[in-house]
């Protein structure tokens, strides 16, 4: 990675992790407190990307090597559940499982969109602007698989703790295990795909970094060095 664009990566890194502070604190502002923002696959999945780009940003600029892809392909699909469900499912409201949007003050409100919206927009950009291409495999859309069903048992075991659950597609107490079980299989199933999406993306990349010399335009060949006159004359002589 050049200079430059070190820099470039050290200031979006930075931009990812003021963001997320910014949305974490302006959130707590409201009526939710920091302890009680912290089950949510919000702000899990908000730190954790937090973390990642603190961490990146200080790496760049080192000049050191990126941080393991298969981990920033991670971070980054989950911030991305984040933002995609959010706009698609909880606050929607087609959705089934939308979630009444209260007023919000100011405040809160931007750090709404940040959370969801800023810093998943970020992210998505930092992985597909300086992450090393061709390095994620198609198993690994599973394994990050590990994380959001990890959650789901954290969720559901609260649960019956407190009897109450972040998310209502997750609700035990509305929808009871089955259903928990349908909308978790569906839940899965969307996020693998999203994941596959992920690698895909990074293999059309590498395959057009790849081609970049290919489509570079040949070096002019130089041409020889005139002949002096004199050597030229002795050459001449020397056939005679």
């Amino acid at each position: 990675m050049s200079v430059r664009r070190r820099r470039v990566a050290v200031a979006f890194r930075l931009a990812i992790v003021i963001s997320v502070l910014a949305g974490i604190v302006l959130t707590a502002l409201g009526p939710a407190t920091v302890t009680g923002l912290l089950p949510y696959f919000t702000i899990q999945s908000n730190v954790a990307v937090g973390l990642f780009a603190g961490h990146a940003g200080w790496r760049a600029r080192r000049a050191r090597p990126e941080p393991p892809s298969a981990l920033k392909g991670a971070v980054t699909l989950y911030i991305t559940i984040t933002g995609v469900v959010y706009h698609l499912v909880l606050a929607n409201p087609a959705s089934p499982f939308a979630m009444p949007q209260p007023d919000r003050a100011l405040g809160e409100a931007l750090g709404n969109q940040f959370l969801h919206t800023v810093v998943p927009l970020l992210a998505i950009a930092d992985w597909a602007l300086f992450d090393q291409r061709g390095r994620l495999r198609l198993r690994y859309a599973a394994w990050w698989l590990a994380f959001p069903l990890a959650y789901l048992g954290f969720a559901l075991v609260r649960g019956l703790v407190v009897h109450r659950y972040p998310y209502p597609f997750i609700d035990a107490g509305q929808l009871g295990y089955g259903g928990v079980s349908v909308s978790a299989v569906l839940f899965a199933f969307a996020f693998w795909l999203l994941g596959l999406l992920f690698v895909g993306v990074d293999r059309g990349l590498s395959r057009r970094v790849a081609a970049r010399p290919a489509d570079a335009p040949a070096p002019a060949v130089a041409a020889p060095d005139p002949v002096p006159d004199d050597a030229a004359t002795e050459t001449t002589a020397a056939q005679r």
